[in-house]
């Protein structure tokens, strides 16, 4: 028996791909650094988000400001931070929409990293020095780096892959992904007590500037795959209008419910991270402490993903297209919500919590991303873009306030509602499939 012969299936699958096609060793260098990147923050972001000390979190002229309306802030950390995060998205968009329009590819990618990389030498100054308020600054940038630098991405990648390509790749692309996000909570859980949350902004820095190497090497497979299927090309500007990616998103019918997906997806995560954001300011006051708990999370959540990338993702988009990856993950939140609606008990949240963000990681995200390859270059970075930045953070700004006013009535109502919105996130996945079957046939490449 070859060495080939004794890999595990999935293993075997890998090393074909990686053999057949050059880009993919690259892509997965840049996916590991942008994930592994962001996990190392994350965790820090969180323990801001569920700080019991609200002086931690916002500017003292913030809280007095408030406090005079009689609104302390403590009640309302992540309200208002999460409407902030929302207002940041919508502010940015048309900025984005001019960079994207205006400039070619080979000039916006580096853009969009640099602005990150640099944004995180001034986060070291602030945590370095105490400067108040850097609680809220931080959770906000993060969020916003989160979505920008991950949509960037995935617009990119359908620029260098066709969609049979994505729909046997695309699964091992989130691997390497999620192998970058089982690293960051490692060197958070082993740097943070040592060297301090300020030394993580560097850490992050290191990693994002070797994505934009990647970039760099992976721009000429692009070129390629547009020369030999004659698409419009990404070294020119794309032009168009600065709001044209929400405005393609009300008139075309595939966005409109892709849209809702994504709003609804977002929802069910909401619900769940403020039940959890609760137990976790109950339970760890100590910022260190509560930073530790939630890289615990975030490896469960990367286990799981990982097993399900390697094993199932790719067969099931190879074998039977994208509807079981966009179902599955409904059904499967909505009985999770049901057990909770009925049982709410810690153990219990933290469970579907790791289902629930593993499924998106592992199914929802990469069949999703998988159209984009059908579809014009305005279609995935502008309107792709505004999906995952501003309809992403609506759906946090609605469910966060949603969760505020069911809290009242106990968890129980809370995941009952979770119920419902996962039943419409699953009636949309089903409404995309009838949308994305209408789409023309991909060019061929001979």
């Amino acid at each position: 028996m070859s060495g080939q012969q004794t890999l595990p299936r999935g293993w075997r699958g890998l090393s074909g791909a990686m053999a057949q096609t050059p880009a993919l060793g690259w892509t997965f260098v840049y996916f590991f650094c942008l994930l592994s990147g962001y996990y190392v923050l994350r965790p820090v972001r969180e323990a801001m988000g569920a700080a019991a000390d609200v002086n931690a979190v916002f500017p003292p002229a913030m809280i007095q400001f408030f406090a005079g309306l009689g609104m302390p802030l403590d009640k309302y950390i992540l309200q208002i931070l999460f409407t902030c995060t929302f207002l940041i998205m919508l502010a940015l968009q048309p900025l984005y929409g001019w960079l994207v329009s205006r400039h070619p590819r080979r000039v916006f990618l580096p853009v969009v990293y640099g602005f990150f990389i640099a944004t995180l030498l001034l986060f070291y100054g602030l945590f370095d020095s105490g400067v108040a308020g850097r609680g809220m600054a931080f959770f906000l940038w993060l969020t916003v780096f989160n979505l920008f630098a991950v949509a960037v991405f995935w617009s990119f990648m359908a620029d260098i892959y066709t969609n049979v390509q994505a729909r046997a790749y695309y699964g091992y692309i989130g691997a390497a992904g999620t192998l970058g996000a089982f690293l960051g909570p490692v060197l958070t859980r082993t740097l943070v007590e040592s060297v301090g949350i300020a030394n993580l902004m560097l850490v992050s820095a290191s990693l994002l500037s070797i994505c934009v190497l990647c970039i760099i090497k992976l721009r000429p497979y692009a070129v390629a795959r547009e020369a030999r299927q004659q698409l419009s090309s990404g070294e020119q500007p794309m032009g168009g209008e600065v709001w044209a990616g929400l405005k393609l998103i009300v008139r075309e019918p595939l966005l409109r419910w892709l849209a809702v997906l994504m709003l609804l997806a977002v929802g069910v995560g909401t619900l769940l991270y403020n039940e959890q954001a609760a137990i976790v300011r109950a339970h760890y006051p100590d910022p260190r402490q509560a930073t530790a708990f939630y890289a615990t999370i975030d490896l469960a959540v990367n286990t799981l993903t990982l097993v399900v990338q390697l094993l199932i993702t790719r067969a099931l988009l190879s074998r039977f297209g994208i509807a079981p990856a966009l179902l599955i993950p409904g059904i499967g939140i909505i009985l999770g919500f049901s057990i909770l609606a009925a049982s709410p008990l810690p153990i219990i949240v933290a469970i579907v919590q790791v289902m629930t963000r593993s499924s998106e990681f592992s199914l929802g995200k990469p069949a999703r991303e998988t159209i984009y390859t059908r579809v014009g270059r305005e279609w995935r970075y502008k309107s792709g873009a505004a999906i995952d930045t501003v309809v992403y953070r609506g759906g946090d700004l609605t469910f966060v306030w949603l969760h505020k006013a069911f809290a009242i009535f106990g968890s129980s109502a809370v995941f009952g509602l979770g119920v419902l919105v996962a039943s419409g996130m699953t009636f949309a996945a089903w409404r995309v499939l009838g949308e994305e079957k209408k789409l023309a046939p991909e060019r061929s490449e001979g």
